[in-house]
C-alpha cells in the first residue's frame, strides 16, 4: 500500500525558500512517477513537478527556475526546494505517485496520479 506524508510547509514572504518533503511508503515496487500537485482555494489542482526512476524531470512553465524536484531513494523521501516564492505560489501543496512514466501535461492540464498525500500549506505573502 503506498503511502505518502507531506511537511516543511508554512508561512513566507515574497522571495523567500521552503523546502518541502514527502516520506514514502510502499512505492519501491508500486510506483514509476512521482511528483507534486498544487491547488490553491477555487482553482483546480495542478502539477507542479515531477521525477521518473531515471531521474527526468518535467516542470510546470511557472515555476521552472525557481523550484527543483529531487529524491533520495535511500530514504524514500521526495524533496521540492522553493526559491524565489511568489504570493500566486500560496497553495495546499500534495505530492503524488503514480505507475506510470511521467507523461508532459497536455494543454495545460496534467494527468491524475494515482495516489497523493493529505497536503501541506504554503502561504507566501507579499
Amino acid at each position: 500500500q503506498v503511502q505518502l506524508v507531506e511537511s516543511g510547509g508554512g508561512s513566507v514572504q515574497a522571495g523567500g525558500s521552503l523546502r518541502l518533503s514527502c516520506a514514502a511508503s510502499g512505492t519501491k515496487y508500486s510506483t514509476y512517477c512521482m511528483g507534486w500537485f498544487r491547488q490553491a482555494p477555487g482553482k483546480e489542482r495542478e502539477g507542479v513537478a515531477v521525477i521518473d526512476r531515471d531521474l527526468s524531470t518535467i516542470y510546470a512553465d511557472s515555476v521552472k527556475g525557481r523550484f527543483t524536484i529531487s529524491q533520495d531513494n535511500a530514504k524514500n523521501t521526495l524533496y521540492l526546494q522553493m526559491n524565489s516564492l511568489k504570493p500566486e505560489d500560496t497553495a495546499m501543496y500534495y505530492c503524488a505517485a503514480d505507475r506510470f512514466k511521467c507523461v508532459p501535461p497536455y494543454g495545460g492540464s496534467w494527468y491524475p496520479f494515482a495516489w497523493y498525500g493529505q497536503g501541506t500549506q504554503v502561504t507566501v505573502s507579499s
